[in-house]
């Protein structure tokens, strides 16, 4: 009897440990470290960190094709380098700013409008959003052509795992629709975002940012949809368009988020690019001063670890660019007569300067870009102004712009004056002036190379020989687009092959929608 009361006291206070136990359960196994949601001003620094690829590999989508294509910086080597340098597919680069967006970037910014839709606390980062939503479609589309765009980025919103493929078209129209809605809904008096890594919730800067990516679309439609292209230049120029170099929208990075692309360049494939014999030519044909900042040569060196400081020469006199057309092996047949020791003794982008994995930044869109744009469209007659003077002064900003990489790229004031007068824009006829402004786009566009490879293929300029290399896998001149991801054929087989049906070829050289001959 004894034991059975010692019993079933035990189960009494186990039952009554239990319960107290049970009382706190929920408080005791809540995770009070990881968050449970996402604040969308964190997510949106995200998606504008990861667009300029901080997996670090998707740089190689610009080193191996949009670079090259356009003639700026160039590798001798094959392999998982080859693309544009050869004009060949390599499934590997072709894919990385699809795979890079689509799986950050998309899904952020996506994520952030939904999220932010029609809360009042967070009215301007819904409407910020909005357009980088815009400016992250633009590159995909330019990129590939028809792609996810209305069901992008909906895997867990609304269960779509298979997009459909909007034609660049629609999605074009669509991008311009919602940088007019998103730029004019911007609003001051309404909560900012202190932590904006853009622009620090500067509502004024988002705004003219909003109108010049309107402007940078609607000029993207100067061959496909004149009379779009010159509809929505008017609404930009009306709305705001960046003023000066303070309204650069641009990623200022640090040891926190570096500069990938400076990073590869200056580290791991330090040694396998160069700049281009068309680029330093055209920069020292025309004693222009950026290319003191932008090129540096390790003059004699036969192997990569021979590029050292005390090889190194910014003098423009000693420059010397990699011609196109060659590989590792029959580079060699050029030394002689360009005067170099090896392939590593060619000209490099300036790790010391425009390259610092920490402070350089990444420029998206500029007021420099802006002012070429506009004195395109004042020379089609889209809007007011003299196009000499607003060239002039584009020349003059983006100039003026490399002073943000740091001192050691400063350009004085007396060489951009100097630069500046010798150069004025040739109004003798609009092709050549057109020839001008673009060719300064080129330029001015150094290092950006989504919209490198964009305008180049609008408007035609700068005039480059086509890349002579014999191995091409192209019919055109010049790669007009990026191949589909090999992955789409297996997990969106439906819908890739609709839009390559619609579209043509999935091919390098098959042109986009706006790409018109």
């Amino acid at each position: 009897m004894k034991n059975i009361k010692v019993y079933i006291s035990c189960l009494l206070t186990s039952f009554c440990l239990l319960s107290s136990c049970d009382q706190g359960f929920d408080e005791l196994n809540t995770n009070k470290v990881d968050p449970t949601t996402l604040s969308p001003s964190f997510q949106m620094n995200n998606a504008i960190i990861n667009t300029s690829f901080q997996d670090g590999f998707g740089t190689l989508v610009h080193l191996s094709y949009t670079f090259p294509i356009v003639q700026q910086i160039i590798t001798p080597f094959g392999s998982s380098l080859s693309g544009g340098n050869y004009n060949q597919n390599n499934v590997d680069n072709t894919a990385r700013i699809w795979t890079t967006y689509y799986r950050s970037v998309v899904k952020d910014i996506v994520d952030v409008v939904q999220q932010t839709k029609g809360v009042e606390s967070n009215y301007n980062i819904y409407n910020s959003a909005r357009i980088w939503k815009a400016y992250t479609f633009m590159m995909l589309t330019d990129a590939y052509g028809d792609i996810p765009y209305s069901e992008a980025g909906k895997g867990f919103i609304d269960n779509v795992i298979t997009p459909k493929y909007d034609t660049q078209e629609f999605i074009y129209k669509d991008i311009l629709k919602e940088l007019e809605e998103a730029s004019a809904a911007l609003d001051a008096a309404k909560p900012t975002q202190s932590t904006d890594i853009l622009y620090g919730g500067n509502i004024a800067r988002w705004k003219r940012f909003g109108y010049s990516l309107m402007l940078r679309a609607a000029m993207r439609l100067t061959k496909v949809d004149p009379e779009l292209a010159k509809s929505y230049v008017t609404k930009a120029v009306a709305g705001g368009v960046m003023q000066s170099n303070a309204d650069n929208a641009a990623t200022r990075h640090t040891a926190l988020y570096v500069n990938w692309l400076a990073d590869h360049l200056g580290a791991r494939e330090k040694a396998n690019y160069y700049l281009t014999e068309p680029f330093i030519n055209y920069l020292r044909n025309k004693n222009d001063p950026r290319l003191k900042v932008i090129a540096i040569r390790y003059v004699g060196a036969k192997s990569g670890s021979e590029q050292v400081n005390s090889r190194a020469t910014t003098d423009p006199a000693r420059q010397v660019g990699m011609p196109m057309g060659y590989d590792n092996v029959t580079i060699a047949e050029t030394y002689t007569k360009l005067g170099v020791a090896s392939l590593w003794d060619f000209s490099q982008v300036n790790i010391n300067t425009i390259l610092n994995r920490t402070t350089a930044p990444t420029f998206h869109v500029t007021f420099a870009q802006t002012q070429l744009l506009l004195a395109e469209a004042a020379l089609r007659g889209w809007t007011t102004g003299n196009p000499a003077t607003i060239y002039a002064n584009a020349i003059k900003a983006n100039m003026e712009q490399f002073a943000e990489y740091g001192p050691n790229a400063v350009i004085s004031a007396a060489d951009i004056q100097t630069y500046v007068q010798a150069n004025p824009l040739d109004m003798s006829s609009q092709e050549k002036a057109l020839e001008q402004i673009n060719s300064e786009y080129w330029v001015a566009s150094f290092l950006n190379g989504s919209e490198l490879f964009a305008n180049f293929r609008r408007s035609g300029y700068p005039r480059l020989t086509p890349n002579p290399y014999p191995g091409k896998e192209i019919n055109e001149a010049f790669i007009r687009r990026l191949n589909y991801p090999d992955a789409e054929l297996v997990v969106n087989q439906a819908n890739i092959n609709e839009a390559i049906k619609r579209q043509g070829p999935n091919r390098l050289d098959t042109r986009v929608w706006w790409d018109k001959k």
